[in-house]
């Protein structure tokens, strides 16, 4: 019973259906029974899930599980030494399970619950309503409404459940939240619509989670619950499951390629050590070693760490990151699909244009003026006279109440000096006619300068034919210049009368006026909008605009703003809702506006999108922008006007409401990428540096030049503190003019991936040179111990200077070597614990290390130099090239 199209039938069909009369309600024990039958008029909840839940989400990471495997094995080998009555190493495999630790719990506290969304709706329901329940008028909680019930509604109450209008005075329900729409919608319970109706367009109804702003009427429930539109929404939402954001993919891709890289490892170093008769157990252990030694144990945290510190940096650019992902997501964003109403407009009807005297008036709401001449000032002042709304100044800021048409005129009346209060007082009202949809006017009646004066406000084509003196024929053209421009036109009119009437009526009052003009509003752009709009085209960036609007409002802002332009089209719900998937899909791209569409028609869209390989983000405000956020790979939701509902289902929220942190969201995004990709440009250049040592010296020496203790202080230590530093370094300038990166890019694209080897290479070979020259060269004692401590001394302070040079294309000499004071700090931090375990008697006994004589010293410092120079070369000939192609 409640699937039917209701809005197609007419009212007595309804009461039918559902056996009840207007007057009297369901019985009592009628309530109970559907109470029990379709259950309480709530939305299904989701459990929430706990914080081990949302722990366990973070160590599904592929970098994480290879960590725990290399703890494991880490933790096997000590097993394995102590079994032996050899030296067992616990602190690798400690080490690594706090890295897995702290990179879990710095996760989940980014995060915020995933039933957020789902609660939020609930929140919105109405907590009380009043129906008629066997002929008795009664107040119950808005959970006890039950299909069938009679429900009386005015102005200011929110409505409990989805609703087939029986009776209606006047009544306008505000939909922007569901719909879109700007403005209330006028609401008739004598009209039937067409089944192919839209959800604005159906005027019949009313529905959950949406209020009354205008009127009064009574109206039976006729869906409940998840069977709502705004149920239907929570079930969208929950079954829209999170997608993997871009950087995660490439993470996962990065870890099981290192998994490879170190099975590989294992298999060459065991069949080879066996080859050259050495112990299979003891070759097993040595390869296993080395393998875990090419696992960068730091980057989980590192990267989680910089995204985290993206993240306090975005908090003050006013955009609350709720997924640590979607930092990087934002960067690399190709489509941004933003809703029209309070995202690129200001949520205000706003007067923008004033025809009086024979002239079009424009008014710039930004730059009120108290002397806005005579003509104009007194079309305000009885367009003001004729409105219920008003405007209050709160903290500093102006607060509407009311009808947004009409509080758009007290507000530029406010502007010019003219105040509703001393309007109130100087010129009574004593008579009224309240508006009405089918008059399309509302009629006053003032007291001004002691004369009983008639004010009509309304439709201008009904206006017109009501007045008898006035420039119509010029007022007809000026209004029809205003409609094209979507401003939405009212006509006003004037008369004097001798007396008070007993009995206001409309076909006494609202004949022989005089028009005195029209006023014209729209809900503007916001101002700076249109310059980010521009910013966004420049990196590559498409905005497209979706709405639940009219398309001749729709389109008339995006031209403004520069979104619909030469070669693109505005599409309505209808024409949508007529296209197949496979015909949006191939033919999206045409489209930069959607009016009058559905929240269903939103996630059509964003997949569609996602299907052309792109990065989409969606921003909105209202509850029907839920679900596509969340469809959306980046979902970014208005910290001021956003429902809650939005806010849950976003990844992002701007606590400015303001389309231009979008933009500098997305190139904090950027930098942060780069930034990730410097950190691990950096270490898998080091790791790979490692690797060439201990690979090269087993195959030709079969020994190794470094203790696994050593690798692991190297790569938590003299690594991590650079890699953080690299991740927080500041943004490149020219960021925003760079064309977005492909969805599939690798992280080494661009040439990183053959940069970060030749790097690797470049240190491996200095730290085996070391190791020569301190153990076989002939130069010094030639012993192990040495050679150990000159390949542990060179591998650690190149990598040092490797970390500088990572920094910038710009040569370091040009930057400054203390022009990043992170990095300095890294790096001091660094080299001091590197020459504490070489130095201090206790720690170097632990680390294996022997001291070094001045010499010794002098070749460490001459070797891990040689990175500093030979990037210098480097980036000169990418300079001279860069300068060739220009």
């Amino acid at each position: 019973m409640t699937g039917r199209n209701w809005y197609a039938e007419p009212a007595s069909a309804v009461t039918k259906a559902f056996e009840v009369g207007i007057a009297a309600g369901l019985p009592e024990t009628a309530a109970v029974e559907r109470l029990e039958k379709y259950g309480p008029n709530k939305l299904d909840e989701k459990p929430p899930r706990t914080f081990l839940e949302r722990f366990i989400d973070q160590l599904k990471d592929m970098m994480i599980i290879i960590l725990f495997i290399a703890a494991g094995i880490s933790f096997a080998l000590s097993l394995y030494h102590a079994s032996k009555g050899q030296e067992a190493e616990w602190i690798e495999p400690v080490v690594i399970v706090l890295i897995i630790l702290v990179n879990g719990i710095l996760g989940v506290m980014q995060e915020s619950r995933a039933e957020a969304a789902l609660e939020a709706l609930k929140k919105m329901s109405a907590p009380q309503v009043k129906v008629r329940r066997g002929g008795t008028l009664k107040i119950i909680p808005s959970a006890d409404v039950v299909p069938g019930d009679v429900l009386l509604l005015e102005a200011g109450d929110m409505i409990p459940a989805d609703c087939r209008l029986m009776e209606s005075a006047s009544l306008k329900s505000s939909e922007s939240a569901l719909t879109g729409e700007s403005l209330p919608v006028d609401k008739n319970a004598q009209d039937i619509v067409p089944e192919s109706a839209l959800l604005a367009e159906r005027t019949n109804m009313l529905y959950a989670g949406n209020s009354v702003t205008y009127g009064r009427g009574a109206a039976i429930a006729v869906a409940t619950g998840m069977s709502t539109e705004m149920g239907k929404i929570a079930s969208m939402i929950a079954s829209e499951e999170d997608g993997d954001t871009p950087l995660q993919k490439k993470l996962a891709q990065l870890g099981k390629y290192l998994g490879v890289t170190a099975l590989l490892i294992c298999a060459v170093i065991f069949f080879a050590g066996v080859m050259n008769g050495l112990q299979i157990a003891e070759m097993f252990m040595t390869s296993v070693s080395l393998a875990v030694a090419a696992i960068p144990e730091g980057l989980p945290a590192i990267v989680t760490i910089v995204l985290a510190i993206g993240v306090r940096r975005m908090v003050m650019k006013n955009a609350i990151i709720r997924r640590l992902p979607a930092v990087e997501t934002l960067g690399s964003t190709t489509v941004i699909c933003s809703d029209k109403t309070g995202t690129l407009t200001q949520n205000r009807m706003t007067l923008v244009r004033i025809f009086a005297g024979g002239a079009v008036i424009s008014i710039d709401p930004d730059k009120p003026g108290k002397n806005p001449g005579e003509k104009t000032e007194y079309i305000l002042k009885l367009g003001a006279l004729c409105s219920d709304g008003t405007v209050e100044i709160e903290d500093g800021r102006e607060k509407h109440i009311g009808d947004p048409t009409e509080t758009s005129i007290a507000a530029a009346a406010m502007h010019a000096g003219i105040t509703k209060d001393r309007l109130s007082s100087e010129c009574p009202r004593v008579g009224e006619i309240p508006f009405d949809s089918d008059r399309k006017l509302m009629t006053t009646i003032n007291m001004i300068d002691g004369k009983y004066t008639v004010i009509v406000k309304g439709a201008p084509d009904v206006l017109y034919s009501k007045c008898i003196s006035g420039d119509i024929a010029a007022a007809s053209v000026a209004g029809d210049a205003m409609s094209a421009e979507a401003l939405r036109v009212l006509a006003i009119g004037r008369k004097e009368i001798a007396a008070l009437p007993e009995k206001c009526e409309p076909d006494d009052l609202e004949a022989g006026l005089e028009l005195v003009g029209l006023v014209g509003m729209i809900d503007p752009p916001r101002a700076e909008v249109r310059d980010s709009i521009g910013e966004c085209v420049r990196a590559g960036i498409k905005t497209v605009m979706i709405t639940g609007d009219h398309v001749v409002t729709a389109s008339a802002i995006a031209k403004q703003l520069g979104i619909l332009g030469h070669g693109s089209e505005a599409l309505t719900g209808r024409q949508l809702a007529a296209m197949t998937d496979e015909q949006l899909d191939e033919n999206v791209e045409r489209y930069s506006v959607y009016a009058r569409v559905s929240p269903s028609d939103k996630i059509r869209i964003v997949k569609a999108w996602q299907k052309k390989n792109q990065i989409v983000a969606m921003t909105g405000d209202g509850v029907n922008d839920a679900p596509a956020l969340k469809a959306a790979d980046i979902g970014c939701a208005m910290g001021i006007t956003g429902t809650d509902v939005a806010k849950g289902a976003s990844d992002m929220i701007l606590t400015d409401d303001n389309f231009a942190t979008i933009v500098s969201a997305v190139r904090e995004g950027r930098g942060i990428y780069d930034n990730i990709r410097k950190a691990v440009r950096f270490l898998l250049s080091c790791n790979l540096g490692e690797i060439i040592t201990v690979f090269t010296a087993m195959l030709l020496w079969r020994e190794s030049p470094l203790l696994p203790i050593q690798i692991l202080w190297i790569n938590l230590v003299t690594d991590s503190f650079p890699a953080l530093a690299l991740g927080m370094e500041t943004i490149e300038p020219g960021i925003m003019d760079r064309r977005p990166r492909k969805k599939e890019e690798s992280l080494f694209s661009g040439g990183v991936g053959v940069l970060a080897a030749a790097e690797g290479a470049l240190i491996g070979v200095l730290a085996l040179a070391a190791y020569c020259i301190g153990a076989r060269s002939g130069f010094f004692s030639d012993t192990p111990a040495l050679g150990k401590t000159m390949c542990f001394s060179v591998l650690a302070l190149s990598q040092l200077v490797h970390a500088m040079n990572v920094r910038s294309n710009i040569s370091l000499f040009k930057a400054g070597f203390l022009s990043s004071p992170y990095m300095v700090k890294a790096v001091v931090v660094s080299t001091l614990s590197v020459l504490a375990v070489m130095l201090v008697p206790v720690l170097s006994g632990a680390f294996k290390l022997t001291q070094m004589n001045a010499q010794e010293w002098g070749v460490v410092t001459a070797l891990s130099l040689m990175p500093l120079a030979a990037s210098e070369v480097r980036k000169a000939v990418f300079r001279s090239q860069k300068r060739r192609a220009a």
